[in-house]
């Protein structure tokens, strides 16, 4: 290119350039197009695993997607409120609300209901509603929901998008956005986005089977789910996740990004050392333009990292437990559903908002319907995966994966951000922006916490929109 610049334009640029300057020029401008030319994306190693039981077999894995029906056990109903009349409560403090954990006099109200008003069979017509398929993938099988629009324009294509769940969720958090998202003009959104939706069980919860052996982390997962969607025909699609879905979805972008069209994520995990973050954090609060904090991100940002050590820690005592010895916990929570339930919906309190500490009833009501709640539960119950669910934080909050190749892995792939006001924490967009290098949409919900879609599916619902909308037309 250069050459042909200096041979054709030659007497041009010698009237305004001298020789001995234009010929650096080239030579540098020429090296410099070859450096980005020749300068690749890192990205993740794919690799490859078995988490079947024993040795895998010589003979290729079978790669048929089957059908999958919930069904109703007689027995399970039985043992379940036999279980449930024998509960033993704790007497709660006086004036203590949620502050000490899920409150004695509340459970006792959630399990009457649950024994005596709840219906597992309606429930299980609900979750029945939208198809359910199973798929061996590494040896284990692996649940997935698919729902594709029902009604297509002529000529109208549906955008793939995978949804991914965290803990202690599951692919019903999805059950109120499917609908936004497959018919969006039903419920009055933009009916020119249009997805086929596919919400997989991450193995080890519901009703994908666990894992046989240790060390099955994100990235193991990220690679299942990339083949489950390679297997169902899609070479190019959209990531949404957050809480483990973030996390999951995050290493899948690193992992193919030629796959990935768009990552939208309500949660980010970012490393906070660094001489940047302590730079914003020294100068944030007071100087927010120098580090470029907006005012919402110091309103967000810094009431999470000034306050007291305990107020910080109170809130993830269940992750130093399940990152260190699931097992046990999962043990006693495996065996009594009330104490299942208990575990579960403190969270579904507490992180939903945590001023719904000061109530007396948790708030639980206030953003989910009983029902709702319950058949989270249930879903952990009936399928025995709280003890493999909680494994999923011993398996990732390692040393090593702190200073994995993936941890230090940039994303490049288009990205956005809905940031929640009630999330766990809130992570600035200049600080997101150092892992998230294309970052195209972030947005400051107005409304929710941490279980977004199941508690402003149709706030999510727009953001994943506006996102799309804004990759596509790139």
């Amino acid at each position: 290119m250069w050459r042909q610049i200096l041979e054709n334009g030659r007497s041009t640029f010698n009237d305004h350039w001298p020789h001995s300057v234009l010929v650096p020029v080239g030579v540098g401008g020429a090296l410099l197009c070859w450096m980005l030319r020749g300068r690749k994306k890192r990205t993740v190693e794919m690799g490859d695993g078995w988490w079947g039981p024993g040795e895998k077999p010589q003979k290729n894995e079978d790669t048929a997607v089957r059908p999958f029906r919930l069904e109703v056990s007689e027995d399970d109903i039985k043992d379940l409120h036999a279980r449930l009349d024998q509960t033993r409560y704790v007497t709660p403090l006086e004036d203590a609300q949620f502050h000490y954990g899920f409150k004695g006099t509340e459970l006792q109200k959630v399990v009457s209901y649950w024994r005596n008003t709840y219906d597992w069979g309606k429930q299980v017509e609900i979750i029945n509603r939208y198809p359910h398929y199973k798929t061996s993938i590494e040896g284990l099988d692996i649940h997935f929901v698919h729902v594709k629009p029902p009604h297509l324009q002529p000529g109208q294509k549906a955008i793939p998008l995978l949804l991914v769940h965290g803990w202690p969720g599951s692919f019903y958090e999805f059950y109120r956005i499917i609908p936004l998202l497959t018919e969006p003009g039903r419920h009055g959104l933009d009916p020119s986005f249009i997805f086929e939706v596919i919400c997989p069980s991450i193995p080890g919860y519901g009703f994908s089977e666990a894992s046989h052996k240790k060390g099955l982390d994100a990235i193991a997962v990220a690679r299942i789910f990339y083949k489950l969607m390679l297997r169902l025909g899609f070479s190019e699609f959209y990531l949404q996740g957050g809480d483990w879905g973030s996390l999951i979805t995050t290493r899948m972008s690193q992992m193919r990004p030629e796959s990935i069209k768009g990552l939208h994520l309500n949660m980010v995990f970012i490393n906070l050392g660094g001489l940047h973050m302590l730079r914003c954090l020294l100068l944030g609060r007071h100087l927010p333009w120098l580090v470029g904090f907006t005012r919402e991100d110091v309103r967000r940002f810094f009431p999470y990292f000034e306050k007291s050590v305990y107020a910080r820690l109170r809130e993830s005592g269940y992750l130093h437990i399940q990152a260190t010895k699931p097992d046990t916990v999962g043990s006693a929570l495996n065996d009594s559903p009330a104490g299942l339930a208990a575990y579960i919906l403190e969270k579904f309190s507490t992180w939903t908002d945590p001023d719904y500490r000061n109530l007396e009833d948790g708030g639980l009501q206030r953003k989910f319907s009983m029902d709702d709640l319950l058949t989270n539960v249930m879903i952990y119950w009936v399928s025995g995966s709280v003890t493999s669910s909680m494994r999923f934080y011993k398996e990732n909050l390692t040393r090593e994966s702190q200073t994995s190749e993936a941890a230090r892995t940039p994303i490049y792939v288009p990205t956005g951000i809905a940031a929640f006001p009630s999330e766990l924490s809130h992570t600035p967009q200049v600080l997101a922006k150092d892992k998230y290098k294309n970052i195209v949409t972030f947005t400051f919900m107005p409304r929710g916490g941490h279980f977004a879609a199941f508690e402003e599916p149709e706030l999510l619902a727009r953001d994943i929109q506006n996102f799309v909308s804004k990759v596509e037309k790139k």
